[in-house]
């Protein structure tokens, strides 16, 4: 393990890449196993005497390890730095907070750019399908690894809180509350659609090269720029595109041609520029179809209520974003309704926002201070006030 020091928080990081023996391998859904297995994490805070206060953070599709402190590529702060820290919902002075890049990710966990120990050479299209059960599996043997039997709680939004509901259904025993954001119990079909054409722009880059293109020495950047081009659009909601662009002009008058002419493509092509410096073509392929398979309920016959028929001692917090289209609150309702169907103990909130699926990571005080009632009321129930 390595210890680093991020340069925007008031206190100190601790992580790096957890590797396993070589003889504990990762069984996954497909049936395929994994050795030489490493999860890359970060930690913020200290844990307790009891090791009763850790609090695992799960990222969404594009996210990683680095929730609250400097990205090493880009530079640019956590993705969630407005949640966790001093005095913030998530406060490392009270919590020891844990965010581990998922098995799949391309930022030191185990995935298709690793080096498969067997052959000596990336893995690339060689690497097995994962799935988000798969990605919780190899959290839960990080957790045990780190000598914690019980998590005071496991929160995420989008594919993190699918992992949070997976947590649930899988591992009840070794959860005290779980909080599930703008998240839902199955892929769409709306959603798989665009997971498609973001797949089909990559592999349609010639230097995809089937895959393979680490070690042609290339890489499908423009591909890949396409792909996060149109998920990003999915992540925001047509008020929050009106309001921040409208229809305004990149420079005075059309340039009666194909370059960027409104504020709103200028911006999209950043996105998809600035992400192909921080993440893997292939592991963005093999994630979003973890993505797709994803149905909660499909794994116990068809019942959603049946997932979290052991989970009646979680505490459970549901919230959802009244402009969220990628995940609905009524996707957000049935998860609730299973909850309380199976006997749980759920809260839950739609909070007003017209911000899309994104408000989670954004200036957003209503959900914090749920998220920070939340923490403040299960951290008394487990007699940590």
């Amino acid at each position: 393990m390595t210890r680093t020091a991020a340069a925007t928080a008031a206190y100190d990081t601790d992580g790096g890449t957890f590797s396993f023996p070589a003889g504990k391998t990762l069984r996954l859904e497909s049936g395929a196993s994994l050795g030489g297995l490493q999860i890359a994490y970060q930690t913020y805070g200290t844990l307790n005497d009891t090791r009763s206060n850790a609090i695992l953070v799960c990222h969404a599709l594009t996210g990683d390890q680095h929730a609250a402190s400097t990205h090493p590529v880009t530079g640019k702060p956590g993705w969630w730095n407005r949640v966790i820290g001093p005095g913030l919902p998530l406060d490392p002075e009270r919590y020891f907070i844990i965010c581990t890049n998922v098995v799949g990710g391309c930022m030191g966990s185990t995935g298709p750019s690793s080096v498969d120990p067997k052959t000596g050479e990336v893995y690339g299209l060689t690497f097995p399908v994962i799935t988000i059960a798969d990605m919780v599996r190899a959290q839960a043997m990080l957790i045990e690894a780190l000598g914690i039997e019980t998590l005071l709680a496991v929160v995420g939004g989008s594919m993190g809180g699918m992992q949070v509901l997976q947590w649930a259904a899988d591992y009840p025993e070794k959860l005290f509350s779980a909080v599930c954001i703008a998240a839902a119990a199955r892929h769409s079909a709306q959603n798989i659609a665009f997971h498609e054409v973001g797949r089909q722009a990559i592999m349609a880059d010639p230097d995809w090269r089937g895959g393979a293109y680490e070690k042609a020495g290339v890489r499908p950047e423009k591909g890949l720029a396409v792909a996060r081009m149109a998920a990003h659009i999915t992540y925001l909601s047509e008020p929050a595109l009106q309001r921040k662009f409208g229809r305004e002009l990149q420079r005075d008058g059309l340039s009666w041609g194909f370059d960027a002419d409104f504020q709103v493509e200028s911006y999209l092509r950043h996105q998809g520029t600035s992400f192909v410096d921080r993440f893997d073509a292939n592991s963005y392929l093999y994630i979003t179809r973890a993505l797709d398979y994803f149905d909660l309920a499909a794994q116990h016959d068809g019942v959603l209520a049946q997932a979290f028929r052991k989970a009646r001692g979680v505490r459970f917090c549901v919230l959802s974003f009244s402009s969220d289209w990628l995940y609905s609150t009524a996707e957000s309702r049935d998860i609730v309704r299973a909850l309380n169907a199976a006997g749980c103990r759920a809260s839950f909130a739609e909070i007003e926002t017209d911000k899309g699926h994104d408000a989670f990571f954004l200036d957003e005080p209503q959900l914090d201070r749920t998220l920070r009632g939340f923490f403040a009321s299960t951290a008394q129930a487990r007699g940590l006030a």
